[in-house]
């Protein structure tokens, strides 16, 4: 059904935030669109547990959507004004974003 957990557990993956190898059992699944229960057709990419631990697990609505609107108004602008222009998008539909006691 599923492979041996012995064949899964020994699997090296890349790490999408930092480019790390790590063995599939150390990694943490990450899914595009925020539903990683719903397997049927779906490949994963995979997070070390470091990087894992700094995403804002906070919802995404719309930030895929978000994204890809950004590259078709900036292109192939360099990294510095392609986050620029996000910024001032998510600024200008959702607020400033403030800093928040923890």
């Amino acid at each position: 059904m599923w492979g041996s957990r012995r064949t899964r557990e020994s699997k090296t993956v890349t790490c999408i935030a930092c480019g790390g190898s790590v063995r599939r059992s150390e990694a943490r699944e990450y899914d595009k669109h925020g539903d990683r229960w719903e397997r049927t057709g779906k490949e994963f990419e995979h997070l070390c547990k470091d990087c894992y631990r700094d995403l804002c697990h906070q919802p995404r609505d719309d930030l895929e959507a978000l994204l890809v609107e950004i590259h078709a108004i900036e292109g192939t602008a360099s990294q510095t004004a392609f986050l620029r222009r996000y910024d001032e998008i998510v600024e200008e539909r959702y607020g400033p974003l403030e800093e928040r006691e923890r």
